[in-house]
């Protein structure tokens, strides 16, 4: 077993997808057999159990598929808390930045872009994506 063959094999895929993060890319696994997309990262494809999984760079386009308001007690300022459909079909939990937590609507665009979380951990949320005119 090589070097790099003996760490593959001990890093963990949530270790790998938050190590991209802080190297400033959005990735996803992809089955290589199926062409299926995954999000939370796993050692699995959730439905075939195929070993196959790949990561791949996520285009960042969503749509929020469901969306509350988490209203805290003050000084503490409400904020939202959504579930997004990635274009390329997985759903992520996340928030919309950007615009008041009560502005954001199901089916509304969004972009996703890395930020970081108050202990400095890179995240990803998502911002209001503007449509494009055809």
């Amino acid at each position: 077993m090589s070097p790099s063959t003996e760490m593959a094999a001990t890093v963990l895929p949530q270790q790998e997808y938050f190590a991209h993060l802080a190297a400033g890319r959005f990735m996803i696994q992809r089955s290589r057999s199926s062409g299926e997309y995954v999000f939370y990262p796993r050692v699995a494809a959730p439905r075939t159990g195929a070993l196959d999984l790949e990561w791949v760079q996520a285009s960042g386009r969503g749509t929020v598929y469901a969306t509350t308001v988490m209203r805290v007690r003050p000084p503490a300022q409400p904020y939202n808390v959504c579930l997004v459909e990635l274009e390329e079909g997985p759903r992520m939990m996340s928030r919309v930045e950007g615009i008041d937590p009560q502005d954001v609507r199901v089916g509304m665009p969004v972009q996703a872009r890395i930020s970081q979380d108050s202990d400095g951990q890179p995240l990803v949320v998502f911002d209001v994506r503007v449509q494009e005119q055809e």
